[in-house]
């Protein structure tokens, strides 16, 4: 049963399932909580209290919510306040796991409040301001591919374009894919959704990539090798990784994984993930270590 939290802002709608030390989830854009539907059972068995929440204008959540940036965008800024917020209400600390966009958010929850954030996970993120590959666009064929589909829902407000752009980042298919795709084309023909989830085309990652030299959680960096939104997947997590003070972040690769290795392939992130925080969980949190 779907919960609500309610801020002056607006109201964010999440499951909340499981005991132990919290773990909260953050998709992507223009999707669901639903990208979770496979990860979310093995935290729980794990022993984990995981609240897996919509994004803010997406899903089930309420529209409308002011942004940071005093115009009609969704930032990373915005996600990771509204994450802070959700670890506040059920009473943190906590790992947050963030994709794509909330990858991003979950580098500026744990720069701005460590004393909330355990340790990050971040698939396949949007994290560094992205810089078009023009050598990768003629020689790696998934990256053209997914940028022109990619772009081109966010450059014609296509809603045909983002359906072939996840037929084309999901490289294999859960099989409940095609009722999971047509139940969220359903929910972004809903009045407001589409708008809102155009709202994410209006910032850039620079505030995340800003924030990456104060993260001083320990952070894994998980990518698809398969993500076309990248010429080199590997490359993109390493830069990330790199860009953190030296020892708290680390990569791993899902082969054969998209842009959503996590919907594909729930077992084999789930394999990276739980060492990851029985390591670093909130049950494991010491002391933020500061520069300088």
């Amino acid at each position: 049963m779907t919960e609500f939290v309610t801020f002056e802002e607006g109201r964010l709608a999440c499951d909340v399932v499981g005991d132990g030390p919290l773990v909260v989830l953050s998709h992507g854009i223009g999707t669901s909580r639903r990208d979770y539907r496979h990860l979310v059972p093995l935290l729980v068995e794990a022993g984990y209290r995981v609240v897996n929440t919509d994004l803010r204008g997406h899903g089930e959540s309420s529209l409308g919510w002011p942004s940071v940036t005093r115009k009609a965008a969704i930032s990373r800024t915005d996600v990771a306040g509204d994450l802070l917020s959700v670890i506040r209400y059920f009473g943190g600390p906590a790992v947050i796991v963030g994709h794509s966009l909330s990858g991003g958010a979950a580098t500026i929850a744990a720069a701005e409040a460590p004393e909330l954030v355990a340790a990050i996970v971040e698939i396949n993120p949007f994290t560094k301001t992205q810089r078009l590959d023009m050598r990768a666009l003629f020689t790696v064929p998934r990256y053209r591919h997914g940028l022109m589909r990619l772009m081109g829902t966010l450059l014609l407000g296509s809603p045909r374009l983002w359906r072939r752009y996840l037929d084309f980042a999901y490289p294999t298919k859960p099989a409940d894919y095609t009722d999971y795709l047509d139940d969220l084309m359903r929910t972004l023909r809903a009045p407001g959704r589409w708008a809102e989830f155009m709202k994410t085309g209006k910032t850039t990652p620079a505030d995340a990539e800003a924030a990456l030299p104060g993260v001083h959680r320990p952070a894994l960096v998980i990518m698809g090798a398969a993500d076309p939104d990248y010429p080199d997947p590997k490359a993109e997590g390493m830069a990330i990784v790199s860009a953190m003070p030296m020892g708290i972040g680390k990569v791993a690769v899902v082969d054969n994984g998209g842009h959503y290795p996590h919907a594909q392939f729930g077992d084999r992130v789930a394999e990276l993930i739980i060492p990851f925080l029985r390591r670093h969980g909130a049950g494991q949190l010491e002391p933020a270590r500061h520069a300088g």
